[in-house]
């Protein structure tokens, strides 16, 4: 294994190892400090981390306003609050070593006002922010007037140049690094373009090659790039490191935090993730961003997947081949189906799949009675978390409106992320994962249930495994 060479990140030289942003209160200060005290770069979610009250105890985020304005107000205001407890943690933590990021998601609901709101309240503790989750053009504007090092987040070197053009050659002093991150191999939410096929995924070498290429046009030969998604090993890394046609480099590690001392998820999602097997995590597209995400396999999801099974196309009059009636709804209203989608229907029906609720694209999709009233619940609920929610048809926007029909194929992310981060069911709720996270179970280091710390995660990945 070759050694790792320091390498310049927002500011100062830290090892090549940057902690992964997961967000909804996983990517803690706890972990980040500690990852900012072995020498590498730690990575605040501002993604509605926690806050505490005065015995030091979480403040869960329940939303009492009326309208989803007012509740996206009270949204704002808790990530703001939540970053800056965080950071204030990680600083301490951090004992001046290393530097912090904070991370946010461009298509979080709020995000421009929650950044410029952590980095007033938080001055002097931030180094850098990572920026993904859709085309940041913003960010720079935002984070430079801080004086603080913007590191976006993209899948391609297309992606790179468009947001270089528009906007962040008029920054380029603040660029602390690009951050490629794979879009079949990343835990969360990935990138995967309309051009780019889910099934086949790409090598990431001459996809970096690409990118670095691109920077070398705008100047940037000695930007970093961050290479993030399916990362373990970094002795299978080896021939990047010190590679001239690469450039400077550091490996981003979302998945393997997880399993530290410092990482506040709970201890039955831990367990689980020493007992994933190649295939357990699923690249599905039930996310309310519309964007694909990679996640364990488990209940929610395969609940999601069959209601979208259960899905028929409709009309609302007969015509040609869909005309044959189906009553639906508390008055018993027809809608039109083709005759085999009908006897489909019926079926499912008498599975006890009776309500049908109409998605945006005239198609119905059949549930329980009481999922039906779970969906529509939810999306009254709706606290404004996405700057778009194709779930509930929220946008922040001043119509407040997506302007299509709320979607009952997908659901509340808010929800289900706020109850796994804070104890509560891993196979009744979303659990982000990278596509390697099934490598703890064979991963000699974790043997027998082995939990170590963040240092003890930093020693064995410089050692090359």
């Amino acid at each position: 294994m070759k050694s790792l060479e320091p390498v310049l990140i927002s500011g100062r030289e830290v090892l090549p190892i940057i902690e992964g942003g997961k967000g909804v209160a996983v990517s803690n200060g706890l972990s980040a400090g500690a990852f900012a005290a072995a020498g590498c770069v730690g990575t605040v979610s501002g993604v509605n981390a926690d806050s505490y009250d005065q015995n030091g105890e979480v403040i869960r985020q329940v939303y009492h306003a009326t309208t989803r304005r007012e509740r996206w107000h009270e949204l704002i205001a808790y990530a703001i609050d939540g970053g800056i407890a965080q950071l204030k943690i990680a600083h301490e933590k951090a004992g001046g070593q290393g530097r912090i990021h904070v991370n946010v998601l461009w298509e979080a609901g709020g995000t421009p006002q929650v950044l410029e709101g952590i980095l007033t309240g938080a001055k002097g503790l931030v180094h850098g922010v990572t920026c993904g989750a859709g085309m940041p053009y913003k960010v720079a504007e935002i984070v430079s007037g801080f004086g603080v090092y913007y590191h976006p987040i993209i899948s391609s070197a297309r992606a790179f140049k468009a947001l270089w053009k528009r906007a962040y050659h008029k920054y380029a002093e603040f660029l602390g690094s690009v951050v490629y991150e794979d879009p079949w191999l990343a835990g969360g939410h990935n990138g995967l373009s309309n051009v780019e096929d889910p099934e086949k995924p790409q090598d990431p070498y001459p996809r970096i090659v690409e990118l670095r290429k691109a920077m070398r046009e705008f100047g940037l030969d000695n930007t970093p790039i961050v290479m993030a998604g399916g990362v373990w090993y970094l002795r299978e890394w080896q021939d990047w490191i010190g590679n001239p046609e690469l450039g400077p480099i550091a490996f981003q590690f979302g998945t393997r935090p997880l399993l530290t001392r410092e990482s506040p998820v709970s201890k039955a999602w831990q367990d689980r993730l020493l007992t994933l097997q190649e295939g357990d995590i699923f690249l599905n597209k039930f996310s309310p961003t519309g964007f694909y995400s990679s996640a364990v396999r488990n209940n929610l999801l395969n609940e999601l997947e069959g209601r979208s099974l259960r899905q028929v196309p409709y009309s609302r009059a007969a015509e040609a081949d869909m005309s044959e009636a189906l009553p639906v709804g508390v008055r018993g209203r027809p809608i039109y189906l083709k005759a085999e989608d009908k006897a489909r229907a019926e079926a499912w029906i008498a599975e006890g799949y009776s309500e049908a609720m109409k998605t945006p694209d005239n198609s119905v999709v059949f549930v329980t009675p009481e999922k039906s009233r779970e969906i529509v619940t939810d999306q009254q609920n709706c606290m404004g978390c996405l700057s778009q929610c194709r779930f509930s048809n929220w946008a922040e926007g001043e119509a407040g409106t997506t302007g299509k029909r709320a979607d009952p194929r997908s659901f509340c992310i808010q929800k289900t992320l706020q109850d796994i981060a804070h104890g509560g069911s891993i196979e009744d709720n979303l659990m982000f994962s990278g596509h390697n996270a099934f490598k703890f179970g064979s991963d000699p280091f974790y043997k027998n249930g082995f939990v170590p710390s963040v240092q003890q995660l930093v020693n064995r990945l410089v050692s090359g495994d």
